[in-house]
């Protein structure tokens, strides 16, 4: 008897991806594993499996990755400030690439020959999901159903979700949903109205932010501690990193912090407009390089900075499992046993403020700062120093 092919996809259980399980199924003859992978993001694992059972999947899988993702993604990512054209703080590019290790890891599990994913043709994600599963499955099949199949718009979707009984949801409007990504770190929303740029973005498309103007009248604080570059505590209580990410999305969020409206250039040359919300995240930005401040020498965070924008790229396009990744990353974290102490932020109706910075390290010298007289600092050197600089000139 010949055993049936088996193929792993990366199910949300939402429309999309359901319907991309039964098109697997009508064209390639195969089992179909789903994989959900439980980063954050808002998740009915009840839905999940009903839609997937509904389908004729056998072998449903929901893995709980929210500390691996915190510790292994989120917090280099965050120790190398990577930011993308200055606003994005890639919420969504982090998470692809551990999703499709696990993909491929349960791909090689089961013996499945490929695996598949939702993501369009016009987007960043198949590159990111496909380059991930590239370097860990070189030889497993990848199905990309947006780029062969002739469902060519979303009401030809909606015609093939009807025809074969699959539950077609509605936003608040009663329409066809924006197009939502999510997890512990960020949400982003586009499409519809957010496509011309003209268009302000509705209030009600923002998921895990108050608006600043409905925000509390009443200042918050926030203490965040750090040991060895990487956040541990909050207000003086350690948490796992996924405990603490989440609880920093709650205090943000509720003072209307981490709203972005950016148009962004995507790695096919597109450009997209999009609302992306970072309420945690935006407070780890700040506060890390609070701390790095009081930690670091001049030359390593000048040569952090200098590299920023080649490491955010290439997180951005996909590269997270590159040499060229790896090598920045033991730059971005070549001194972070430094980076020890806490950081107070004063936060207010989407404003954050830098309160206090405290670490036991010596490389912020009060005697060298001090503007009382002090024998530390040897003026008299200042001179020759800018006549040497002065040389550089002509």
């Amino acid at each position: 008897m010949k055993k049936e092919r088996k193929i792993v996809l990366a199910y949300s259980g939402g429309l999309d991806t359901s319907i991309i399980l039964k098109w697997l199924q009508e064209n390639y003859n195969a089992e179909i594993i789903s994989y959900t992978a439980d980063i954050g993001q808002k998740i009915n694992k009840k839905k999940i499996i009903n839609n997937a059972k509904k389908l004729g999947v056998k072998i449903i899988i929901i893995e709980n990755l929210k500390d691996i993702f915190v510790k292994d993604y989120i917090f280099p990512m965050i120790r190398g400030h990577a930011v993308y054209e200055g606003v994005y703080l890639l919420g969504t590019s982090i998470a692809r690439p551990l999703i499709a290790k696990r993909q491929i890891a349960i791909a090689k599990k089961f013996g499945a020959y490929a695996v598949s994913h939702g993501s369009t043709g016009k987007g960043n994600d198949q590159i990111r999901f496909e380059l991930g599963y590239h370097y860990f499955g070189s030889k497993i099949k990848i199905i990309a159903p947006w780029r062969i199949w002739k469902l060519n718009s979303r009401t030809d979707l909606i015609k093939y979700a009807k025809k074969n009984k699959i539950p077609i949801p509605k936003d608040k409007k009663g329409a066809p949903p924006f197009s939502v990504d999510d997890n512990l770190f960020h949400t982003s929303t586009e499409g519809k109205i957010l496509e011309n740029p003209k268009n302000a973005a509705p209030e009600f498309v923002f998921q895990r932010t108050i608006s600043p103007e409905k925000a509390p009248h009443k200042i918050s604080y926030v203490i965040i501690g750090f040991k060895k570059g990487d956040p541990v505590t909050i207000n003086g209580k350690k948490l796992s990193p996924g405990n603490l990410l989440e609880k920093l999305n709650i205090i943000a969020g509720k003072n209307g912090i981490g709203r972005v409206d950016l148009v962004e250039n995507r790695f096919i040359g597109i450009k997209s407009r999009g609302v992306y919300e970072t309420p945690g995240g935006t407070l780890l930005m700040i506060a890390h390089r609070a701390i790095e401040s009081v930690t670091l020498d001049k030359e390593t965070m000048h040569k952090k900075d200098e590299i920023m924008p080649q490491y955010a790229k290439l997180i951005y396009n996909g590269y997270w499992y590159s040499k060229e990744r790896f090598k920045l990353q033991k730059i971005m974290d070549l001194k972070k046993n430094k980076v020890n102490g806490s950081v107070k932020l004063k936060l207010y109706k989407g404003n954050i403020t830098i309160v206090s910075r405290q670490t036991k390290s010596n490389a912020y010298s009060m005697k060298k700062v001090s503007f009382e007289e002090n024998k530390t600092f040897n003026k008299s050197n200042v001179e020759k120093f800018i006549n040497f600089h002065k040389r550089k000139l002509r």
